[in-house]
């Protein structure tokens, strides 16, 4: 088990909260052309999955960590941002609660001994998936989505800063 993986699940928050610094309110809620190929949700919407799918996970991970091969649902990203108002609800907000349940999280993870890594969950579509895994899986999760974010900005001339 590479334990710096951790260190790149609890860092996740704040790239996500550098990905939302210095937009208005206005531009976390841009719906760019379906032309403009930087995907259909606004910055806005990317957030609030974020954290949505972040705490989900997170409960995931805590079932596969507590219980003996737990059954993992599945849930449909799109049914959620089109019935959770997320147009209504507050990115920088949704930015701080998924930094803080990072930052939270990765203390219970770091306490783990790395046999509890390979333990499993069936997940209703994906099938058996190891607790590395689905740290693995929430990483990339993140990074997927700042690179939407990233083009998003660069659409709208608010590049983003290292």
């Amino acid at each position: 088990m590479d334990r710096t993986i951790i260190d790149k699940y609890e860092a996740g928050g704040a790239k996500l909260q550098r990905g939302l610094a210095g937009l208005t309110s206005e531009e976390l809620l841009w719906s760019p052309p379906a032309d403009a190929g930087v995907g259909k949700w606004t910055i806005q919407e990317i957030a609030i999955h974020l954290m949505d799918s972040d705490l989900i996970w997170s409960t995931r991970m805590k079932s596969i960590i507590a219980e003996d091969h737990p059954t993992i649902l599945s849930f449909d990203e799109g049914k959620f941002a089109a019935s959770l108002f997320y147009a209504d609800q507050n990115a920088l907000a949704a930015a701080d609660l998924f930094d803080l349940n990072r930052h939270q999280f990765a203390k219970v993870l770091r306490k783990l001994p790395d046999s509890t890594f390979a333990r499993t969950g069936n997940h209703s579509e994906r099938g058996s998936i190891s607790l590395e895994q689905v740290v693995q899986l929430v990483v990339g999760h993140v990074d997927h989505h700042l690179g939407f974010i990233s083009r998003k900005r660069d659409k709208m001339g608010k590049p983003l800063k290292d």
